[in-house]
């Protein structure tokens, strides 16, 4: 995914909205036709109000940070609350606006893909709100976690969130993922865009993985799963270490 175009930036959109009036909604809109429509006040909540595993998880996090799919940074501006160094990274120019508008001192418009080929370098990656989804696919996980091995420092972390797309009876969702099969795509790869009010943004791959299938993914790349943190819905973080055992 690259940087998002001001004027289709739909997600940085609802965010300004929320931040403005206080209440929000926007469409996710799958390429299959089905939609979600999601309260923006997510992107807003405080730390008390995290999940576990939420709050678990930040405790990983260490050294030079690098906050991931930072929406409106909510985990950046606790980290940074915290006297961490963190960077919000996001690939929609509005948030990132968003971000520095709440009081983060530090965030860049970036996509994944173009911050692993920036000269910043970090020690921690914060993928936390489901955006190991941000990898794309199987293909480009592989690579990306190949030459964040080479980039990152010993001992380095990526604190990343996902969902176990095969814990579902959704019929809608177990047909697409069954159409993935045939197509030779992973099932829990999706293609989604985002909408508010009048403005459609672009189209975008997103992933989600099972454990097993994460583990298969990084197997090459020299990463290890350090830790696993679960609780009673298919989502679960990964917390993976270069150097790990």
């Amino acid at each position: 995914m690259k940087t998002i175009r001001l004027d289709k930036d739909a997600f940085g959109q609802g965010l300004v909205a929320y931040l403005r009036d206080g209440w929000a909604y926007e469409i996710v809109e799958r390429n299959d036709g089905n939609v979600d429509v999601t309260d923006k006040g997510v992107y807003f909540t405080k730390y008390k109000e995290w999940r576990d595993i939420e709050k678990t998880a930040v405790k990983y996090a260490n050294g030079k940070i690098a906050d991931i799919g930072c929406g409106a940074g909510r985990h950046s501006l606790y980290l940074q609350s915290k006297g961490f160094d963190v960077t919000g990274v996001d690939s929609s120019p509005l948030a990132i606006e968003v971000c520095r508008k709440l009081g983060l001192k530090k965030a860049i418009n970036k996509s994944l893909t173009e911050m692993v080929n920036g000269k910043i370098k970090f020690d921690t990656l914060l993928m936390l709100g489901h955006n190991f989804g941000l990898f794309e696919s199987k293909t480009k996980a592989k690579r990306i976690f190949q030459k964040l091995y080479k980039i990152m420092p010993d001992k380095s972390r990526i604190i990343a969130e996902t969902m176990d797309p095969y814990k579902t009876d959704n019929p809608a969702h177990m047909a697409y993922q069954r159409n993935n099969v045939r197509m030779g795509r992973m099932a829990g790869q999706i293609r989604i865009r985002v909408r508010f009010r009048n403005i459609t943004g672009p189209w975008f791959d997103y992933i989600f993985v099972s454990l097993k299938e994460l583990k298969d993914i990084i197997s090459v790349t020299g990463w290890k799963i350090e830790k696993v943190l679960k609780d009673k819905s298919p989502t679960y973080i990964a917390i993976i270490i270069k150097g790990g055992k």
